[in-house]
C-alpha cells in the first residue's frame, strides 16, 4: 500500500503557503497562478490553517464581503486535519471523505512536509487497483507465473 511520503516524493516538495495577514484577493492570485485550489497558512513557520476555494466561496461572495480587504485570518479553515509521512493512502481517503474536505496537509511533528488533495488520492488508488488486476489477470490465464 502506497504511503504518503511515496506520493510527496514524486510530487516534489513545493508547498505554496501565505501569511494569515495577507488578502483573500492575495490568496486567489497564488492559488490562480500555482493552478492549486489551497493554500497552507503559515504565521512564521507554524501552521495556523487552510485557504480553500470553498472557504472563498462561501465566506467573500455569499456574506458579501470584499476579497481586497479581507484577511486569509478571517476566512482560513482554523481547525487543519492532517496527516502524517507513514500514514498509507487509504487512510487519506477516509480522512477527506469523512471530514468533506479535498486538501490534506502532511506534517511531522510542527513541520508541514507537502499538502495531498483529493486528485492525488484518488489516483494512488486507482494506480494502486489497476496493478492488482493486471496482476490477477496474470495469475489467471498463468502468465508469467511458469504456468
Amino acid at each position: 500500500m502506497t504511503k504518503v511520503k511515496d506520493i510527496l516524493r514524486k510530487k516534489g516538495d513545493d508547498i505554496w503557503s501565505i501569511s494569515p495577514r495577507a488578502s483573500v484577493f492575495e490568496g486567489l492570485e497564488m492559488m490562480a497562478e500555482k493552478n492549486i485550489g489551497a493554500l497552507i497558512v503559515l504565521d512564521g513557520r507554524k501552521l495556523c490553517g487552510i485557504f480553500s476555494e470553498r472557504d472563498y466561496a462561501r465566506k467573500v461572495i455569499l456574506q458579501g464581503r470584499s476579497s481586497r480587504e479581507t484577511t486569509i485570518e478571517a476566512l482560513m479553515t482554523k481547525e487543519v486535519i492532517s496527516t502524517g509521512p507513514e500514514a498509507d493512502i487509504q487512510h487519506c481517503m477516509v480522512l477527506m471523505t469523512t471530514n468533506h474536505i479535498r486538501h490534506l496537509p502532511v506534517m511531522k511533528d510542527a513541520t508541514v512536509l507537502g499538502i495531498l488533495s483529493i486528485g492525488d488520492v484518488v489516483k494512488t488508488i486507482i494506480t494502486e487497483q489497476e496493478v492488482t488486476i493486471n496482476e490477477l489477470e496474470n495469475f489467471i490465464t498463468g502468465k508469467n507465473y511458469g504456468m
